[in-house]
């Protein structure tokens, strides 16, 4: 075997044709020449149904970028409720069992888990990494269980317990932890019911899609250009803890003195409310434009005067970076942003735009205000020193050489012991 090439199984419940980011790892680690096998479940998200080329055709994905595709079976999410909840369960269970068959016979230098919510799905890859005796690495991009308290989708203390056992489980067997946020060094080894080495735990952020980085001018935007008016522009999920009735506030506070477009791309749980809410309080200037695909983001962004990020006051979320902030700060556009913790840090660091407090409404129209009154050149300032903080910071591609350095120390500590 060539000593440069590394053979690596990605285990990920979410893979293409699903829009993730794990996709730019696998397709970047095999054009380096590196045998890649990636351990997924069936494509389902976010429609909640198996994606319809799939279903008719699914020998034409059994391969990306030169990667090969096990896919195990699973319950596909539904839309929420006992069916997201099967979705999970079925996955891990499925890929631990089916999956460590399907790679029976074969070696690996290393196991990678793209550990989204939610953490079970490094289940298999603890199981397969035993079986092997192969490293695992988890890329830990959200806090179980304190997610879960965080967003009332659970509040039994005997449910939170049980799934603080197992993120604690999963943890103390994993060989090295990548987390996106300083923030979450604390939390994680709380999480540990074993003293962990401080080597294991490696600050790991998350980048930004090609397409914004690279975005080229797009003449097909969602929306059209207007000089006339500030343009601001929210992407992503509408939940909960985005706080939409605090930006909603902002915006009934600006109106009449600034004018300001407020363009919100996306769906998720306040989807509906979001809607009557707009046409309850006669919001003529906030536009929903529902979900569209990532490919559209550049152009939709290149059309923005500032980009919106904002969570709720909390001190889970204060801890994370949410994904968008790497977006935001790569398309070179000025960012508004209504957070605390960590995002504002790197908001405030980079000068890539303004920032108050979570759920602080008459802060974000002052800081919209502010930022709708400035010049052209001031604002294309902020733009730059982001793309610019994003590059030294978030590159794609020194943080995926860095994880491979990773991977070359683990199977050299492996081949010595």
């Amino acid at each position: 075997m060539d000593d440069n090439k590394l053979r690596i199984l990605v285990v990920t419940q979410y893979f293409w044709p699903e829009n993730m980011r794990i996709n730019d790892l696998v397709s970047d680690f095999s054009a380096k020449g590196h045998d890649v096998t990636v351990l997924t479940g069936l494509p389902n998200y976010p429609e909640g149904k198996v994606f319809g080329a799939y279903a008719r055709e699914p020998e034409k994905f059994r391969r990306y970028a030169g990667a090969k595709i096990i896919r195990v079976p699973m319950i596909s999410r539904g839309k929420r409720g006992f069916r997201l909840f099967l979705n999970y369960l079925s996955f891990f269970t499925s890929a631990s069992v089916i999956g460590s068959w399907k790679v029976r016979g074969r070696e690996f230098d290393a196991i990678f888990v793209f550990a989204v919510s939610p953490i079970m799905a490094a289940i298999p890859a603890i199981v397969i990494g035993r079986l092997k005796k192969t490293p695992v690495f988890i890329w830990i991009l959200d806090l179980w269980p304190e997610t879960l308290r965080a967003v009332n989708v659970v509040r039994n203390p005997k449910v939170l317990g049980v799934v603080g056992k197992l993120v604690s489980w999963i943890y103390n067997r994993a060989d090295y932890l990548l987390l996106q946020s300083h923030g979450f060094f604390e939390s994680v080894r709380e999480n540990c019911t074993r003293s962990i080495a401080s080597e294991r735990l490696v600050y790991f952020p998350s980048w930004a899609e090609d397409e914004f980085s690279n975005a080229l001018p797009d003449t097909k935007a969602l929306i059209d250009s207007d000089p006339s008016t500030f343009t601001v522009v929210f992407a992503g999920n509408l939940g909960e803890a985005q706080d939409f009735p605090a930006i909603l506030d902002a915006v009934e506070m600006l109106r009449g003195q600034v004018s300001v477009r407020w363009v919100i791309v996306g769906d998720g749980r306040v989807s509906g409310w979001l809607a009557e809410q707009v046409k309850l309080r006669s919001l003529n200037n906030v536009h929903l434009l529902g979900r569209h695909p990532l490919e559209a983001m550049p152009g939709l962004f290149a059309r923005a005067d500032a980009l919106l990020v904002s969570l709720k006051t909390n001190s889970v979320f204060e801890k994370t970076i949410p994904g968008k902030v790497q977006a935001y700060l790569a398309s070179g556009r000025p960012v508004l942003a209504m957070i605390n913790g960590e995002a504002a840090r790197v908001i405030n660091e980079s000068g890539a735009g303004l920032a108050c407090a979570s759920g602080d409404w008459r802060g974000l129209a002052e800081i919209t205000r502010t930022l709708a009154q400035s010049s052209t050149e001031q604002r294309q300032a902020m733009g730059m020193a982001g793309k610019d903080y994003y590059q030294a910071n978030y590159s794609k591609p020194a943080l995926l050489s860095r994880l491979e350095e990773l991977f070359r120390v683990a199977t050299l500590r492996r081949r010595t012991q």
